[in-house]
């Protein structure tokens, strides 16, 4: 839906047909649904954005003539591999390989394949028609070049590309990701705050500043500056993060407790699991709208 609301051609594949049917449409009901509230991204209409994507039930014919693909697999390093081995023999030397994996190191999906430095991982952000970053990480092969063309192509579509300057672990948003749910667990464990409470302190807390500003400029604006907050409150940092201790085993009993209190706000059957997502991607989308309003940063 991204890549048709820039105007791009964009064939889907999938290895069972039945993915691709679901898929196209689901995209029209998306799409429909998004026009009749104004959020529809891109000048085309829906038809004209709809005519731009089609199925295509081999993988050699989506690829061809391809500027960029982008993997969108499960979680899977094997999987990946395989995917990406095929696609290394059929490509030329001017398409992306790009990867939708949120912490498989490209070191390891894209190991030994001959177009390795037009390989790179794209992380986009669940739901991504209305979180708009993108994580960038080459391989420590990929060409600059390639990196260029990614995060250009990205911000046509609309996205917000960030550039990760080199491998690590979790990238940037699964590495804080991860350490604010081991943090948000650890009150959980010890008994300090309840499920709700703990996702309240976020919801109705962190989170209200961190949809416009991110931690650092938070801490910059919570005093005269970095160096005033630094000064200010280093001491109670240090503190605090020392505190810490080892990383949570996240227990059965534990998360038992939290699935508990998750489903009594949420019943975990597919049903209220689709809706509770629906009225979060319509939280995101009004509030993509409103900071789409908001004036330059």
């Amino acid at each position: 839906m991204l890549f048709a609301s820039g105007g791009f051609t964009v064939r889907l594949y999938d290895v069972e047909q039945q993915q691709i049917a679901g898929a196209l449409e689901s995209i029209r009901k998306e799409m429909m649904a998004l026009e009749q509230v104004g959020a529809l991204k891109g000048p085309l209409s829906v038809e004209g954005q709809l005519s731009l994507i089609s199925g295509c039930p081999d993988l050699q014919a989506a690829a061809e003539g391809a500027m960029h693909i982008q993997e969108c697999v499960p979680e899977s390093l094997e999987l990946k591999k395989k995917v990406f081995a095929q696609l290394d023999g059929i490509v030329g030397d001017g398409t992306v390989l790009s990867s939708s994996s949120s912490c498989l190191l490209p070191s390891h999906v894209f190991a030994g394949l001959a177009h390795v430095k037009q390989c790179i991982v794209a992380h986009p952000v669940n739901p991504p028609y209305y979180v708009p970053l993108v994580e960038l990480v080459p391989h420590p092969e990929t060409a600059p070049e390639t990196v260029d063309r990614t995060h250009a192509l990205m911000r046509r579509i609309g996205q917000c590309p960030v550039r990760i300057l080199k491998e690590v672990d979790g990238f940037c948003l699964s590495f804080l990701e991860r350490a604010l749910a081991g943090e948000a667990w650890r009150p959980l464990q010890d008994g300090i705050l309840s499920p709700g409470d703990v996702d309240l302190v976020m919801s109705e807390g962190l989170g209200m500043r961190y949809a416009f500003i991110g931690p650092l400029e938070t801490m910059h604006l919570n005093a005269e500056g970095m160096l005033s907050y630094c000064d200010r409150y280093g001491e109670s940092m240090r503190r605090v993060l020392k505190t810490f201790g080892p990383v949570p085993e996240f227990s059965r009993a534990t998360a038992e407790k939290v699935n508990q209190a998750m489903r009594e706000k949420v019943p975990d059957d597919p049903e209220h699991l689709a809706a509770r997502r629906r009225w979060r991607d319509g939280c995101l989308m009004r509030l993509a709208a409103l900071k789409a309003q908001m004036p330059p940063q």
